[in-house]
């Protein structure tokens, strides 16, 4: 199923996405990338039209890097709001569009299971697919009560 670019969930005008991936590119100035030098940018848009900002943030020890995606996700949760999200826009250094990696995906399945993400890069095409699209078969809340169902039977 392709999205509508023209329509959201909530049933509004979908966000320009040029607009997005501009609004990315220069969150993506932000970004704190001293080892890998590969700068990522992305904003969040909620079912209400609120936008959320997050830049990567590297650090020494790899493993407590953060991705754009997840630092936007977490200004969004931080600010009280819980979505849902209905489009997400990334940008990064280098011409291919850079869609979201494996941990981000779960992470915009489990705050926007009807997400719309549009990829890009400095070469200017852009990739649109649905977060179930990127993320077949994810595992969501959904999944994890058909789990406790289970159990109580």
């Amino acid at each position: 199923m392709k999205p509508d670019p023209d329509r959201v969930r909530s049933g509004g005008p979908a966000p320009d996405v040029a607009e997005l991936l501009g609004q990315a590119r220069q969150v993506r100035e932000r970004a704190y990338v001293p080892y890998s030098r590969f700068r990522v940018g992305a904003v969040v848009v909620t079912a209400d039209g609120r936008r959320f900002e997050g830049a990567n943030v590297e650090n020494a020890s790899y493993r407590l890097t953060s991705c754009a995606e997840q630092s936007a996700i977490s200004a969004m949760a931080s600010s009280g709001s819980r979505g849902p999200i209905t489009t997400v826009a990334v940008i990064a250094d280098g011409d291919a569009p850079c869609t979201p990696c494996g941990a981000c995906r779960q992470t915009i399945l489990e705050f926007g299971p009807d997400a719309v993400i549009h990829a890009s890069g400095e070469g200017g095409r852009t990739l649109t697919a649905t977060i179930a699209e990127l993320l077949p078969h994810g595992f969501g809340a959904a999944r994890l009560a058909d789990g406790h169902d289970v159990a109580a039977s």
